[in-house]
């Protein structure tokens, strides 16, 4: 019998059957420990073979075509792509970020703690996926992201619907003071919101920096998991917790073509 490969919906983008969305587990793979089970994530040291099996699994449970996927090798930067049909199948270098329009192109990305962000317009049909770490997020890629799909694509922020995914929650995100550093200039007075106590020191609450950033643009309906990834690690692949050995779990959106698929 197949393992049961459990995935976390957001209530908001649940509401549109045209659009395909979701963010996976640690479970229902074949990776062992510390990868266990479903590493999505290639060059963490896992075995290619059973990566390449967990993204058979993955696509299978979705129902569409793994050469449908476009991905990304994430560096942490604050580059956004554009893609189309033509990038079936493509991974992009140096790329924290993807927007589409086009049916049947499902954009995929990989998280251990970093925050993944899920956009859609119902108006205009276009989608888009970040990886927000703390670096991304300092960047302000969400709300370039957010932009990018209103220059590309004629989006309103008014239209847009946000989903901010499981990741190192502001229980979790003890940062040191040079990131503090940075928050403070980015964000100037807005800081004392998104900086909080710590035991040691202070901590950045990534999911508010993140809604901040669309608010910001105007985008009102944002829906936060509320899933710290370290705090939830027997369900979630978290770097901090497990001190950098471990996987990647994925989270992936797109439109489904008219025909289905």
């Amino acid at each position: 019998m197949a393992l049961s490969l459990p995935l976390f919906h957001f209530e908001r983008l649940s509401a549109y059957p045209e659009l395909l969305h979701a963010v996976a587990t640690r479970h229902g793979g074949v990776s062992q420990a510390p990868w266990a089970t479903l590493n999505l994530g290639g060059s963490v040291g896992d075995d290619p073979a059973a990566v390449h099996e967990n993204h058979e699994r993955l696509c299978r449970r979705l129902g569409v075509a793994r050469n449908h996927l476009v991905t990304a090798f994430l560096t942490h930067s604050d580059k956004v792509a554009v893609v189309g049909r033509a990038d079936w199948g493509q991974r992009y270098t140096d790329t924290d970020a993807l927007v589409t329009n086009t049916p049947g192109v499902y954009l995929t990305l990989r998280f251990a703690d970093c925050v993944p962000i899920l956009l859609y317009d119902p108006r205009r049909r276009v989608v888009g996926i970040v990886h927000a770490g703390w670096r991304g997020t300092l960047a302000l890629i969400t709300q370039k992201t957010a932009r990018l799909m209103g220059e590309v694509y004629g989006s309103a922020p008014d239209d847009l619907i946000a989903g901010i995914g499981p990741s190192l929650g502001p229980c979790c995100a003890e940062m040191g003071d040079e990131v503090v550093a940075q928050t403070r200039a980015v964000f100037g007075a807005g800081s004392n919101d998104l900086l909080r106590p710590g035991p040691r020191k202070l901590h950045l609450d990534l999911w508010s920096a993140n809604q901040v950033q669309l608010e910001a643009l105007g985008v009102r309906h944002i829906e936060t998991a509320g899933i710290c990834t370290a705090c939830g690690v027997a369900d979630y692949f978290s770097h901090r917790a497990e001190r950098g050995k471990t996987g990647r779990f994925g989270a992936v959106i797109g439109l489904r073509p008219a025909s289905g698929g």
